[in-house]
């Protein structure tokens, strides 16, 4: 499946586009950062839940990570995004 890191998580050795096989988005994840091992800790905090400021979406959709076990497909696109926070 194509997925897509925004520029802030691919600053940590990812490309901004790669091309990932997994069943679901937690396999998703931990390919991600075997492959780039710079981004542990990065999109999941130490439970291994997603972390808050983190987005992901599958097909458009926001899934945000409260979906780990959803089932990815081949022909899917992925985005893993992080919000801005401020104030």
């Amino acid at each position: 499946m194509e997925v897509h890191l925004d520029r802030w998580l691919a600053e940590f050795g990812a490309p901004q586009e790669a091309e990932v096989s997994a069943r679901d988005l937690a396999e998703l994840i931990g390919t991600l950062e075997a492959r780039y091992p710079r981004l542990q800790g990065k999109m999941r905090d130490e439970t291994g839940a997603m972390r808050r400021f983190v987005r992901v979406f599958v097909n458009g959709e926001v899934v945000e990570g409260r979906e780990p076990s959803r089932v990815l497909g081949p022909d899917d696109r992925v985005d893993i995004l992080h919000s801005i926070a401020g104030g």
